[in-house]
């Protein structure tokens, strides 16, 4: 899994340009999730929209869509985890089952894919937080080249969240 650094290829970033052309939904959030595979080797990619008045998230986008379909939500008013990548919009690194399974309900079908660290980007547009693009791993660790790169994605992927309105 090539990751010497967070950096892109000239072909990867070509795809996510031609990707933002693209006419369909979404093109983005499959481009950075594929692009991502590439670079970071990430197991499983989801992406959530936020809804602040109820405090929760929604699933509109999923690399498994069979262990995480599209259109499942999960509530996340007074988390830990929904202050800090919702309302404080900071990224969040859960390393270790521990971490997982202190910050995620769903704990247990992470652990069954394999899967041991996480890394949250919170999608902020002018301000406000419009959703969540997730990686996870089946490492512990996450080095900080994956976050840096995680993060590079949400940026990209977030023309997705702002064509929807």
């Amino acid at each position: 899994m090539p990751e010497a650094g967070a950096s892109l290829t000239p072909a990867q970033l070509a795809r996510l340009a031609a990707a933002a052309r693209a006419p369909g939904p979404l093109a983005l959030l499959r481009a950075a999730d594929e692009v991502g595979r590439e670079a970071m080797g990430h197991r499983l990619c989801t992406a959530m929209r936020f809804d602040a008045a109820a405090m929760t998230v929604q699933r509109i986008y999923s690399s498994d869509p069979l262990a995480y379909p599209v259109g499942g939500a999960k509530p996340k008013r007074d988390t830990a985890w929904g202050r800090h990548v919702l309302l404080e919009q900071r990224v969040f690194t859960g390393e270790g089952e521990a971490a997982i399974r202190a910050h995620f309900d769903d704990h247990a079908v992470i652990a069954g894919l394999g899967l041991r660290s996480i890394v949250n980007v919170p999608v902020v547009l002018r301000g406000l937080c419009r959703g969540t693009l997730n990686f996870l791993w089946a490492e512990e660790q996450v080095p900080a080249a994956r976050v840096a790169l995680a993060e590079l994605l949400g940026l990209v992927a977030a023309a997705d969240w702002a064509a929807m309105g």
